[in-house]
């Protein structure tokens, strides 16, 4: 499992350095990068706190996400998961973190 960061998207906050529990995440130049993505623990935390989409979380099919990118964003309470699939097509999920432990 690994992540992508798309250097041009990021606004260099430093929110992914922040969470990122194996302190992989480091920014250089101003933007964020990873220089060991093979080290990723697959949390996904920075792609969460990510405000601009440029993390990118890659679902390989050890996972069954057969090459699949998946980010999120977050559209005032609500966490919305796309995952862009190998043929172009995407999937949405919105999650409600109040309705989180409602299962």
């Amino acid at each position: 499992m690994s992540i992508q960061i798309n250097r041009e998207r990021c606004v260099g906050c430093g929110s992914c350095a922040e969470v990122c529990p194996g302190t992989l995440i480091s920014l250089a130049e101003g933007r964020a990068r990873m220089d060991y993505p093979r080290d990723c623990w697959g949390c996904a935390s920075c792609v969460k706190e990510c405000p601009t989409g440029a993390i990118e979380f890659f679902l390989g099919a050890d996972i069954g996400g057969s090459g699949s990118v998946m980010n999120a964003d977050k559209k005032g309470e609500i966490l919305r998961w796309t995952i862009r699939k190998i043929d172009g097509t995407e999937v949405v999920i919105d999650i409600n973190p109040k309705d989180a432990n409602a299962y």
